[in-house]
């Protein structure tokens, strides 16, 4: 009898601790969950923050501040031989001076020339360019303003600050109240920022150059990188001897993916305009380099793509009397693509992001044209955001943020379009 009691005292002993392990591996497992999921939760709102303070900062140079002044399109101004010639900018001032007729001195004067920006006298040529019919008349015109008053409408400049401290006189504030209580004064969509170039103002600087810039370099990267690098990963995968020349091969392409990218910044920089004496700060040289960089990122993915089909595909082709390039070209290739082309597209979104190598080569530099050829001088849009971030001009932080939200929509737009490319094409087995 005491053996049969000793024996269930035991077991229930037993069971008591192994409940007790139990629920310690629950525990263990919910507070493991709970990890992961504050994790998650903790990089979702430094991205939210991140994203939001980025896009706040961006907001206002998505807008610009005009006033609507009478200009007279004079006819003694207007040059008949050259209309691009004439004095566009001596209309613009005489236009001030009719709204502000007690500014007298030559200092107020030089002070109110000022109040609007350079891009004025660019919005009256163009004007009159397309409307010859206007000359010889008065006409209301919207002029953009200088970027300090347009601070200041937008409550970004405190105009409570002593004058000292401030970048806006006390009278330009006045003529800004002025013009305010006559209705003239507008908020309108800044245009300007997808249809100009660089410029040191920053309220006519634009994106339009370094957009084409990218483009063009990104086509350039696209042409060599991905024939080059399909057509290796074909070989590494499907042809080539699994000897310790394609071992080695395949360890430096894995080690070339990890290369800093200045790294193929200085190579761009001693072979393609030391050695070949290739154009410096164009977009040719730029894909080169890009594309170089490229290479290891859309080999890995392809590789992976091919060993990705199941073997019976080759061997039914091969059955069938196939040969072994068309085993590759009519049936692996096809069913690899969605994998290619997502690596492809997933690195050239790298690429188009990238801005050291091509700091080497030059692409940094101010470019106020817009290029039209791979060997024009040109810069790209990480490069442009860089730049207006290095500028004093308040107005310029605005305009990086805003530089950074166009580069952040183009890599969503590339990442969509590898999703989208994946989703279309995609096998299931």
């Amino acid at each position: 009898m005491t053996d049969i009691s000793t024996t269930c005292q035991d077991d229930t002993e037993q069971a008591a601790r192994r409940a007790a392990r139990l629920k310690k591996r629950y525990r263990a497992e919910r507070r493991f969950r709970f990890y992961g999921q504050a994790a998650i939760g903790m990089a979702g709102l430094i991205l939210v923050f991140l994203l939001g303070s980025i896009i706040f900062s961006s907001l206002p140079a998505f807008t610009h501040h005009h006033v609507t002044l009478d200009i007279e399109i004079s006819t003694d101004q207007i040059d008949d031989e050259d209309l691009a010639a004439s004095n566009w900018l001596g209309m613009v001032r005489a236009g001030l001076r009719t709204h502000f007729p007690y500014v007298t001195k030559r200092s107020e004067k030089r002070t109110l020339y000022k109040f609007l920006s350079l891009g004025a006298v660019d919005n009256v040529r163009d004007y009159v360019m397309a409307n010859p019919q206007a000359i010889g008349k008065t006409l209301p015109l919207s002029l953009p303003l200088s970027d300090d008053i347009d601070l200041v409408l937008k409550g970004l400049i405190d105009r409570n600050l002593p004058p000292d401290e401030r970048v806006v006189s006390d009278a330009e504030l006045d003529w800004l109240d002025r013009l305010v209580s006559e209705n003239r004064v507008s908020e309108k969509f800044a245009v300007q920022l997808f249809t100009n170039g660089d410029s040191r103002e920053p309220e006519i600087a634009g994106l339009k150059g370094a957009l084409y810039g990218s483009l063009l370099t990104l086509l350039v990267t696209l042409i060599v990188s991905f024939p080059l690098g399909v057509l290796a990963a074909i070989y590494l995968q499907e042809i080539a001897p699994k000897n310790r020349l394609t071992q080695l091969i395949e360890v430096n392409i894995n080690n070339l993916a990890a290369v800093p990218s200045i790294v193929y910044g200085l190579l761009g920089l001693a072979v393609f305009i030391n050695f070949f004496h290739l154009p410096r700060s164009a977009p040719l040289v730029g894909g080169l380099v890009l594309a170089l960089m490229t290479l290891p990122r859309i080999i890995i993915p392809t590789r992976a793509a091919f060993a990705s089909i199941p073997p019976s595909i080759r061997e039914a082709a091969l059955g069938v009397g196939a040969s072994r390039l068309q085993v590759i070209m009519h049936h692996v290739l096809p069913l690899a693509l969605p994998g290619i082309l997502t690596g492809t597209i997933i690195g050239l979104a790298q690429a188009a992001g990238e801005t050291a190598p091509l700091l080497m080569i030059g692409m940094m530099a101010f470019i106020v044209d817009t290029p039209t050829e791979i060997t024009s001088k040109a810069t790209v849009l990480p490069a442009q955001i860089y730049m207006w971030a290095n500028n004093p001009e308040r107005a310029f932080q605005a305009r990086t943020s805003a530089g950074i939200v166009v580069l952040l929509s183009m890599l969503l737009l590339v990442n969509g379009a590898a999703i989208y490319l994946r989703k279309r094409f995609e096998k299931r087995w």
